[in-house]
């Protein structure tokens, strides 16, 4: 083995060794260190779990678009018949029914209350939209 005056030694190939003879490398190559195939485990790991986020995303953004087509017609309906834009007791039932759903699919009641409180918040506002005749709801199509 030859050793040069930085320090550095090689192998009588001229690969570079470490002090106990082993071979080293320079490149920097991620594939060469400890865990680099861990690393790129855990990257398309995060990659494939992150599709489903997106795709679960998109489910939750068309339910609620269908959610709203329904709730504009209970509003055009409860304005043609002068009914009120909210209705409490319904609400609450729907909470209920929300909390327990929530606590059968291990989700925080709490949590899955305070989405339905938001939601039944616009609903309403698009109700008294169409009841006071200001025009559709916003996002409604017509329909």
């Amino acid at each position: 083995m030859t050793t040069s005056n930085t320090g550095d030694a090689t192998d009588p190939t001229g690969n570079a060794t470490d002090d106990s003879g082993e071979p080293t490398s320079n490149s920097g190559d991620a594939t060469d260190k400890p865990g680099a195939d861990a690393d790129a485990a855990v990257r398309a790991e995060l990659a494939r779990l992150r599709d489903s986020i997106d795709n679960i995303d998109a489910a939750v953004v068309h339910m609620l678009a269908e959610r709203f087509k329904c709730t504009q017609q209970v509003g055009h309906l409860k304005a043609a018949h002068q009914l009120p834009p909210a209705d409490p007791s319904r609400e609450a039932q729907q909470i209920a029914r929300l909390r327990r759903l929530a606590e059968n699919a291990k989700l925080d009641p709490a949590f899955a209350e305070k989405l339905l409180n938001f939601i039944i918040a616009e609903v309403i506002r698009h109700h008294e939209s169409i009841a006071d005749g200001t025009g559709q709801a916003p996002g409604a199509t017509g329909e």
